[in-house]
């Protein structure tokens, strides 16, 4: 008997590997958040924001711990609602974490694009609408190629955002006052200087966001339960060294008072240090891109997956048999996400992101938490029992802080 449609699209190609699923990783952690965070973060913790950066790494790997064993565990494109949906089995739960990171991969595309759009806006004479159109169809078609070669795009795109850390390496070492460097790293025994740090942190957890990411492109990853965690984990050494040393350079090349004035903190190091504020301006420009595309790519395997699970309609689940992408998910994602970057004030609705993206990290660290105590150990990755739990209180303040810092609550 012929099989149906449906049966002869059902599954997604393995074409990524460990390096490229690395590179995919930092896409969609390194870009837009440390171009733009260094400031802020030096406002708040002045010469001492690379312990900041220190300190939100902690923070964020408790949660990446999390994120790795349960990829390991459960290597499914819709890797969050698949971890809620295995822990509570509550549809309603599954549908509501799946649909918050669909909201935020949506969001943060659109408002990624937004910026976009002003910074080409300054080099070229194009209207936004015309350039937000032009870079959210063109992404889209990237995504729907395959997974290898979208995947390979966004891994070109990602050497660019490293390329451009790596200048500010390369000129701050030759003017950073290294006579700081000892006060920097050790911080007076003061209250209030440690209170700075601590609101660094807090702001600089952010540039981290993007690691949890990787899961959704577990079913076209070889070798999934291995290459998950891996993956993970190296996203987030790799980033927490590239931030600690660029923002260090920073604050020893640029006062860390004037630094916080700057809407380009970057490339006012750049500058400063006797590099082209055009040059890095246009890396910063393509890091957007690449802040773009990933979340593209991101979603659409979402709303594949949770087709798949049934929590959303099953055609988002069918794979298209000669590209192996799921078409029609890409297609939504690219739509909703068009409509939100021409239609809507975004400024509220970019801070939501982290108000999701916080909540989505307490609920898994939970779901783990009950994961481990009822199906017990695994032969994959696996970390201690304790750490679920710290990476749930850590959220959970985390969350309560952000409500606080936003809202006024």
């Amino acid at each position: 008997m012929r099989r149906s449609t449906t049966d002869a699209r059902a599954e997604l190609r393995r074409d990524v590997s460990l390096p490229l699923l690395v590179l995919y990783g930092l896409g969609t952690t390194i870009g837009a958040g440390i171009y733009a965070l260094v400031g802020e973060v030096a406002g708040a913790a002045g010469l001492h924001a690379p312990l900041s950066f220190v300190v939100a790494a902690i923070l964020a790997g408790v949660t990446g711990l999390a994120f790795a064993e349960l990829a390991a565990r459960l290597p499914k494109a819709a890797g969050e609602a698949v971890f809620v949906e295995h822990a509570f089995g509550r549809p309603a739960l599954t549908t509501t974490i799946g649909l918050s990171v669909v909201a935020v991969g949506l969001i943060a595309g659109a408002a990624i694009t937004t910026a976009f759009a002003g910074y080409l806006g300054e080099l070229f004479d194009i209207p936004d609408s015309l350039a937000i159109v032009g870079l959210i169809l063109a992404l889209g078609a990237v995504s729907a190629t395959g997974a290898r070669s979208s995947v390979m795009v966004a891994a070109g795109f990602t050497v660019v955002e490293v390329v451009g850390l790596a200048l500010i390496i390369v000129f701050g070492l030759d003017n950073a006052d290294v006579g700081l460097v000892g006060g920097m790293l050790t911080p007076d025994l003061d209250a209030g200087v440690w209170l700075g740090i601590l609101g660094g942190a807090f702001v600089a957890f952010f540039a981290f966001l993007g690691f949890e990411d990787i899961d959704a492109m577990a079913e076209e990853t070889r070798d999934a339960r291995s290459v998950l965690p891996r993956a993970i984990l190296i996203t987030l050494a790799v980033s927490t060294m590239l931030y600690v040393v660029v923002v260090g350079l920073s604050v020893l090349v640029v006062d860390p008072a004037v630094l916080s004035q700057s809407d380009a903190p970057l490339v006012l190091v750049f500058e400063t240090a006797g590099g082209s504020p055009d040059l890095m301006a246009t890396l910063g420009t393509l890091a957007m891109v690449n802040g773009v595309l990933v979340q593209v790519i991101m979603v659409s395997r979402v709303f594949y997956g949770m087709g798949r699970l049934g929590s959303l309609p099953r055609f988002l689940g069918v794979v298209e048999p000669r590209s192996g992408t799921p078409i029609a998910a890409t297609v939504i994602g690219v739509a909703l996400m068009l409509v939100l970057a021409l239609s809507f004030e975004l400024g509220v609705l970019a801070r939501l992101t982290s108000l999701l993206t916080i909540g989505v990290f307490t609920t898994v660290n939970v779901a783990l938490v009950k994961i481990k105590s009822r199906d017990g150990p695994v032969d994959t990755f696996e970390i201690p029992g304790w750490a679920p739990v710290l990476g749930a209180a850590v959220s959970a303040l985390l969350l309560g802080g952000e409500l606080l810092r936003q809202f006024g609550l």
